[in-house]
């Protein structure tokens, strides 16, 4: 595979570096604002079920902004309605700034600001996943998805680490570092100019104009594949919800050995997003998403029946390798297939796809685990993976087939 030339790379393009630092300040400070709202909401109530509720009062939002927001990001203007949102986010991190200053007695505050951060992220993230295509030319989108999958799992690996960090000095010097990255993101969106994009009528209405990515979805193979695939795979490969039983009771590990499990997913995520950086996947992009996603079925399962925990680490990290690939082929084809009219609506639903097979996947390990135990549990979802990705080969043969991440085929 040939290294990347000036026009492939991503990086050569002005807007698209401004976008890149504002989407790599904004995963950071969302991660260090995710690990002090845990400590703190712990801290006040020491109930373990208000930390579910964190969780829940994200993704609520998000559920139900599905339309409206998918709507708002092809009718209007994406950099604005991002930098809109980095504001309201930022807004989100100064209250709960503010609200530490306090007396903390009760927490119900906090989740009145999650609830808007959830707000700011069901309309800021189609807004911003549809904008790439608009500051990329199609050769170069392959390396910018690359690009933005590898800050988002470095965020994912360092951030929590960064926000205990943080926390230690006190929630409040948590909260105000997120707020500076945040205001750092909102001036490098701000600054990147004016982006072309589609743009719908603002008059346009009606329940068909605001189903439109339904609709899109449906109609076209390669996305319902891609969207759907990525959903059940999730649904039945997820073990992260079962790590800590699986450091304490199956392979007797502390802290820092459930941490060193947690992170290695995206060690590996990492290292693979480095090497598609710079050499990509240049044909047959089909084939690799099915054998990536049957290759996290495989792995999951070598974990759930591995004892020895330098083997689970592994294990791990490979999965975050395949999947790095899987996510890699399937965001940069979905983003080279859906026409740019209805580029937001069909994020929305997909960014409610993600939320609800990550939410579902922890569920169905966890009552599956109280059934049968953890190690039938996480087997039985490797298997299913494995399962998914032959039968959507099957179903899906025009996602299988594709070739180029480049142009259609």
């Amino acid at each position: 595979m040939k290294p990347l030339t000036a026009s492939d790379n991503a990086l050569h393009y002005p807007a698209y570096v401004k976008y890149f630092l504002s989407r790599t300040t904004h995963a950071f400070a969302l991660q260090i604002v995710a690990t002090a709202v845990g400590w703190q909401v712990y801290a006040i109530t020491h109930q373990p079920v208000y930390l579910a509720y964190i969780g829940l009062a994200v993704f609520l939002p998000v559920l139900l902004l599905v339309i409206p927001s998918g709507y708002v990001a092809d009718h209007y203007n994406r950099r604005l309605v991002s930098a809109s949102c980095f504001a309201l986010e930022a807004v989100t991190a100064l209250g709960l700034l503010l609200f530490s200053l306090g007396s903390q007695q009760v927490v119900w505050p906090v989740f009145i600001l999650l609830a808007l951060l959830g707000v700011a992220s069901s309309f800021g993230n189609p807004a911003s996943s549809a904008l790439v295509p608009n500051v990329l030319p199609q050769q170069a989108l392959p390396h910018g998805i690359s690009l933005n999958s590898m800050a988002w799992q470095t965020a994912a690996i360092t951030g929590p680490v960064l926000g205990g960090l943080l926390y230690g000095f006190g929630a409040v010097v948590a909260y105000g570092v997120s707020f500076a990255m945040l205001l750092l993101g909102i001036l490098a969106i701000a600054s990147m100019g004016h982006v072309d994009q589609h743009r719908n009528e603002e008059r346009e209405g009606g329940l068909m104009t605001m189903l439109a990515g339904f609709s899109f979805i449906w109609s076209e193979p390669i996305v319902l594949g891609a969207i759907s695939l990525d959903l059940f795979a999730v649904l039945l490969g997820g073990a992260v919800a079962l790590m800590p039983v699986y450091a304490s009771d199956i392979l007797h590990l502390d802290s820092t050995g459930l941490g060193l499990l947690r992170s290695a997913p995206g060690v590996g995520a990492v290292l693979v997003g480095l090497w598609l950086a710079r050499h990509g996947i240049r044909d047959h992009a089909g084939y690799w998403l099915f054998i990536a996603i049957a290759l996290t079925g495989a792995v999951i399962v070598v974990f759930g029946l591995a004892t020895a925990p330098w083997l689970s680490i592994l294990m791990l990290a490979l999965y975050g390798a395949f999947d790095m690939i899987s996510v890699y082929v399937r965001e940069t084809l979905m983003q080279l297939w859906i026409p740019d009219r209805v580029r937001g609506r069909v994020n929305a639903v997909n960014n409610v796809f993600i939320g609800a097979s990550n939410q579902l996947g922890e569920a169905r390990a966890g009552f599956v685990a109280a059934l049968l135990g953890a190690v039938p549990a996480v087997v039985i979802g490797g298997a299913g993976t494995i399962a998914v990705a032959g039968l959507w080969a099957v179903m899906f043969p025009k996602l299988r087939d594709a070739r180029k991440l480049t142009e259609r085929s």
